[in-house]
């Protein structure tokens, strides 16, 4: 039997230790300590380097609560998540943190009603422990491995970076993903996979990214990586997290929309400033991208700042409402959200809808004659094909 002392930790708070570990939020390598912790929080900075608000472990829960109040320095305290023994951590001290002060901290407010607030109020304790600690998460090793593998693969030199939710893949996300890959040698798509359960599944979204990129991006060019958004890239100083994140896994630009969280505070009758001198430490650089539309008259996407045809001629990528749509069950328009993403995203979110999938396959698509095995996915490929016949609407 164990004598040891044990601390439950969630996994968003394990995966936030391991990317630390990993060096991947660098300059911050640790737990802070009370002082380092309440300096943060005072300057925004730590090293020289921005970084929003202190990093410490405050676990809630009432076991938590009184292992943390027991700790004395040099202790050294299991980490458990799920039951299971996933670190260990060597006190340095224990202190007492303002859990209100935090929330407001990270995302602005402390409104309870805030959905990133809310979440984190549930996790959030009152004591805070520093020390060194050692957690295993393969994941984040997997992900170091696979980007140095692809960067000695293709010989790339100069590596970009985008982070999207993908929440549906959309054509502004292409355009998007199609204009970062024409000025560098390798594209990372961190692919957002966040602790809740809102929007599509992160497979469904996976699949859907990998279906474009095989199919209509070169080969060699992309990688996808997950990215477990965990609440410390939550707030509103996101883009500065995005930004240490991206450098730090090797890449020499990260391209944001301007619609991005992190720049809507930044907005200076449309002029951006503030954010990229808190960014111009973190060596990296930020490149934003106009909000792309598709224009009835041009006839295809194009910029807002580029379009001389004003808003009544715009169909903007809105994503929730694509959502709506999707999660409806109707397939979108293919100028929204090309047709084998929606057919994948579909099939995927109502298997086995229709009963007597080939009976309704032979009798409302035209092909061969002969009585062919077709897969839901290739079922909505050909009715957009049907949507598209124009000779009679």
């Amino acid at each position: 039997m164990s004598t040891h002392k044990t601390l439950y930790i969630d996994t968003e708070a394990l995966s936030t230790l391991a990317l630390v570990q990993a060096g991947l939020i660098a300059p911050v390598t640790g737990l802070m300590n009370e002082s380092e912790a309440r300096e943060v929080d005072r300057t925004q900075m730590y090293k020289g380097v921005p970084f929003p608000f202190a990093f410490v472990l405050a676990p809630k829960g009432e076991k938590n609560r009184k292992v943390l109040e027991s700790l004395q320095k040099g202790e050294t305290v299991y980490l458990l998540n799920e039951d299971k023994k996933v670190g260990e951590l060597t006190v340095e001290e224990t202190f007492h943190i303002d859990p209100k002060q935090r929330l407001y901290n990270i995302y602005g407010t402390s409104d309870p009603s805030h959905p990133g607030v809310k979440n984190t109020i549930s996790r959030l304790g009152e004591i805070a422990v520093s020390g060194p600690y050692r957690v295993e998460y393969p994941l984040i090793e997997d992900n170091i491995n696979r980007i140095n593998q692809m960067i000695t693969r293709t010989g790339a030199k100069f590596v970009t970076s985008m982070m999207i939710a993908a929440n549906p893949l959309n054509r502004a996300h292409e355009r998007m993903i199609r204009q970062a890959i024409s000025d560098a040698d390798l594209l990372v798509i961190f692919l957002r996979k966040p602790f809740t359960n809102e929007g599509l599944r992160y497979d469904i979204r996976y699949n859907a990214l990998n279906r474009f990129i095989d199919n209509f991006i070169p080969r060699n060019k992309v990688i996808i990586i997950p990215f477990e958004n965990t609440y410390i890239f939550a707030g509103y100083n996101e883009l500065i997290l995005d930004a240490l994140l991206a450098k730090n896994y090797g890449c020499h630009q990260l391209v944001v929309g301007k619609n991005h969280g992190g720049l809507g505070l930044y907005y200076d009758q449309n002029r951006l400033n503030s954010v990229f001198d808190h960014c111009k430490d973190i060596d990296i650089h930020i490149k934003t991208v106009d909000e792309y539309v598709y224009c009835d008259t041009c006839k295809t996407l194009v910029s807002t700042q580029t379009c001389p045809h004003g808003q009544h001629h715009h169909v903007h990528y809105h994503s929730e409402s694509i959502m709506k749509l999707i999660q409806s069950g109707l397939m979108p328009p293919p100028i929204l959200v090309r047709k084998e993403v929606s057919a994948s995203i579909l099939a995927s979110l109502f298997p086995d809808r229709f009963e007597n999938l080939q009976q309704m396959h032979y009798s409302l698509m035209p092909g061969s004659g002969l009585l062919e095995q077709q897969s839901e996915e290739q079922f909505y490929l050909k009715l957009v094909e049907l949507y598209q016949t124009s000779s009679l609407t």
